[in-house]
């Protein structure tokens, strides 16, 4: 399940890319645009975020009803593990926007800092959950993290923005913020249904993103105004919101099952197995370069090669090697 995460994880990927390149995106990123620096790097951000929240929400909530399943939605939210994912709900979000945000501070850079996630996470899980962490998967994680830091150097082939320091931090936010969720959801996914525990996740998220988050961000841009211009052009803007209709399927399931496969194997195996570092760069190939014939996006062979390195850092965490060369 960790591993279909990752790919799902690579299909949101690539087309949030896409979809916040089209139509009235690239107007307000373009060299033209009449938006403050503060909106372009903050507020579009935020927003592409939301609208993703929001559209996977209606998704999850499409299938749960499909399955009879709505009514063990309050029942979830009333418990003592729905509130735990509640908070993740709120806490997990932010750690996606903080990516959004760095990538347009720091560009490619940001990429390895938040290869780091697996390394946060299975010594958050040690620490809160108590979950095994011997030597060997350590070991195992930290080649995952070498993996992880050769595929995301490997794909650094844009232009760092200005703001570089600042962008690399809040990166490291990013990089915490998902290790912290990867964590407290998988626990909570442990005890409930995880259909439902997606729904919780995107539908507090959208909510929180869109009611308490982006007004806040439009009060510090100094207008509440155009920040609802921009949210009704996003909706409205056809190019781009069938791409954010597409990622918004692919990310329901990059975290319901990234959640799902955390609960069953722990924080450490989970993590490494969703190789988010890997599946982004080969999917944003496939889709936006194999697909739609745009320039760039080329897989170096180091992507190649940390795929294999990761792959055998996963086996260190998932198998005692001893015990491969064990008789029965």
């Amino acid at each position: 399940m960790s591993v279909l995460a990752g790919m799902c994880y690579g299909f949101y990927s690539a087309f949030i890319s896409v979809g916040m390149n089209k139509g009235i995106w690239s107007e307000w990123k373009g060299v033209n645009t009449l938006l403050s620096e503060f909106a372009v790097i903050y507020i579009v951000g935020a927003l592409g975020a939301t609208l993703n929240d929001l559209i996977s929400a209606v998704w999850a909530w499409i299938i749960i009803i499909k399955k009879k399943k709505s009514r063990n939605f309050f029942e979830c939210i009333r418990s003592k593990e729905g509130k735990i994912l509640f908070a993740a709900a709120i806490g997990g979000p932010i750690a996606g926007i903080a990516y959004i945000i760095a990538f347009q501070l720091a560009g490619f850079l940001v990429i390895p800092i938040t290869a780091l996630t697996p390394a946060t996470g299975a010594l958050l899980g040690k620490i809160i959950l108590k979950q095994e962490l011997n030597k060997r998967k350590i070991f195992g994680v930290i080649v995952c993290v070498f993996a992880g830091l050769l595929i995301g150097m490997s794909s650094i082939n844009g232009t760092a923005g200005n703001n570089l320091i600042l962008g690399l931090i809040i990166a490291f936010i990013a990089a915490f913020g998902w290790g912290l969720e990867g964590i407290v959801a998988g626990y909570s996914t442990t005890f409930i249904d995880y259909e439902i525990g997606i729904t919780v996740r995107q539908t507090i998220s959208g909510i929180f993103n869109l009611f308490i988050l982006l007004p806040v961000l439009s009060f510090f841009n100094g207008s509440m105004t155009a920040t609802l211009q921009m949210a009704v052009q996003a909706v409205t803007d056809t190019s781009s919101v069938i791409f954010f209709i597409i990622n918004g399927f692919f990310t329901l399931f990059a975290f319901s099952l990234w959640y799902k496969g955390n609960s069953i194997c722990g924080a450490a195996l989970g993590m490494a197995c969703n190789a988010s570092s890997f599946w982004g760069p080969f999917f944003c190939w496939i889709v936006i370069r194999v697909i739609m014939g745009e320039e760039g996006w080329l897989l170096s062979p180091e992507v190649w090669i940390g795929a294999v390195i990761m792959v055998i850092g996963i086996g260190f965490i998932a198998l005692n090697s001893i015990d491969l060369f064990k008789k029965s």
